[in-house]
């Protein structure tokens, strides 16, 4: 880590990569890339290797897959539209959204897909932004009849199923009724996919050049997009899943030849990024100064405010808390304290070190990202080993805990 201490203790400091190092050392992390900062200070731990077997090292500029830190940046793009008035925020979506328009909704969530009635609205841009338009990944309701639909046909990522491209993939969205009515219900994921389909439509440019000209580039994050062209490939480590039964790391994703090895069919903004901890260090400190960057602006203020205060009403946010009380793995995170913005969890009350207001989001792959208005401070832990198993939950938990104890004011 460099010198000087900007509001964290030397000894602080030193406990925060000795925690990091005891899991690497351990075996149980091949690697990581950690970044904290506040103030002005910024510092860095790159520990362990890009593959299991110990050969490169981790190092600052190495890339990995974002997963659903994704949703954060990738909301910005919406974010842009609304400030120059070419979305509202209660416009109904069937204009550029025509496979949702008339929209049938389940009786039960359990039930069967043709036993339907009518949704009472038209889904909203407010719906897709706070993901309650209605339909969604739901941990409670896997082997349903909806949830399989879900998964044979593509609409998530991760699985056998490849997503299509946003065409095709819009189709089979259509075909499918609502779990539940538009606003009523908060949902996982597939609104932030959806939000990519609008951002394009409305745009006439494809997601990820809208957001590359309106955030990437003006951020300077150079390193960020939906796949990882050839000759950056070799920063790219292996993605590991271990076998939740016998910890054994089995190959979830390989650099050259994986699926982010080429551009994707579906760029997905709720979790296909790949990025670098300084890229996501600009997009969160942009965040922290209102929407500036240097003497840039890249969102209105508001914006900023929008996206990173609770926008879920206390009905809707206990579907949210359900998805992590009944998985033990997703409940070490950060966002499991209350509230939901545009995109990400906001801390909603005090559970654990973090204070009321902190801001971001945890990733399947590994990754976890947020940033605290209170402290000014941003923390940003990268590995390559997926959710499958605890040890990389418990390695964000423990990095947070560290985080915060090294605070020195």
């Amino acid at each position: 880590m460099t010198n000087g201490n900007g509001g964290f203790s030397e000894a602080g400091l030193r406990r925060v990569r000795e925690v990091l190092a005891r899991y690497v050392d351990s075996g149980r992390i091949p690697g990581l890339v950690a970044l904290v900062s506040r103030g002005g200070e910024t510092h860095v731990e790159a520990i362990g290797t890009m593959h299991r077997d110990g050969d490169a090292p981790m190092r600052r500029d190495t890339i990995f897959r974002m997963a659903s830190t994704s949703k954060p940046v990738a909301m910005a793009a919406a974010m842009v539209l609304l400030d120059e008035c070419r979305l509202r925020l209660d416009d109904v979506v069937d204009p550029w959204l025509p496979e949702l328009t008339g929209r049938q909704v389940l009786r039960r969530i359990d039930g069967p897909l043709d036993d339907t009635v009518p949704a009472r609205r038209p889904i909203t841009v407010r719906d897709l932004m706070t993901s309650t338009f209605g339909l969604g990944m739901d941990l409670t309701s896997l082997g349903t009849p909806i949830m399989n639909a879900i998964f044979e046909r593509g609409l998530t990522p991760n699985l056998p199923v490849p997503m299509p491209e946003p065409e095709e993939w819009m189709r089979r969205l259509g075909e499918l009724p609502l779990m539940h009515q538009p606003g009523e219900h908060w949902q996982y994921q597939i609104s932030n996919d959806l939000l990519g389909v609008l951002v394009a439509r409305v745009t006439g440019q494809s997601f990820e050049a809208f957001l590359r000209e309106r955030i990437f580039d003006p951020l300077g994050m150079k390193d960020t997009a939906f796949h990882v062209p050839a000759d950056k490939i070799y920063r790219l480590p292996t993605l590991y899943a271990p076998d939740p039964q016998t910890g054994e790391f089995h190959v979830w994703d390989e650099a050259k030849g994986g699926r982010w090895s080429e551009p994707p069919a579906f760029q997905g903004g709720g979790g296909g990024l790949v990025s670098t901890v300084d890229d996501y260090h600009a997009y969160f400190r942009m965040l922290l100064n209102g929407g500036m960057h240097g003497s840039e602006r890249i969102l209105s203020r508001p914006a900023v405010e929008l996206m990173t205060t609770n926008r879920l009403t206390p009905e809707q946010n206990a579907a949210r808390n359900a998805l992590a009380t009944g998985n033990v793995h997703v409940s070490f995170g950060q966002g499991q304290h209350g509230g939901w913005g545009f995109g990400m969890a906001v801390r909603a009350y005090r559970g654990d070190y973090a204070p009321v207001g902190q801001f971001g989001w945890d990733g399947g792959s590994g990754t976890t990202t947020y940033a605290d208005p209170a402290n000014r401070l941003t923390g940003i832990l990268l590995t390559q080993v997926g959710l499958s198993v605890p040890d990389p939950a418990r390695l964000i938990h423990d990095f947070w805990t560290t985080l915060y104890q090294a605070i020195d004011d």
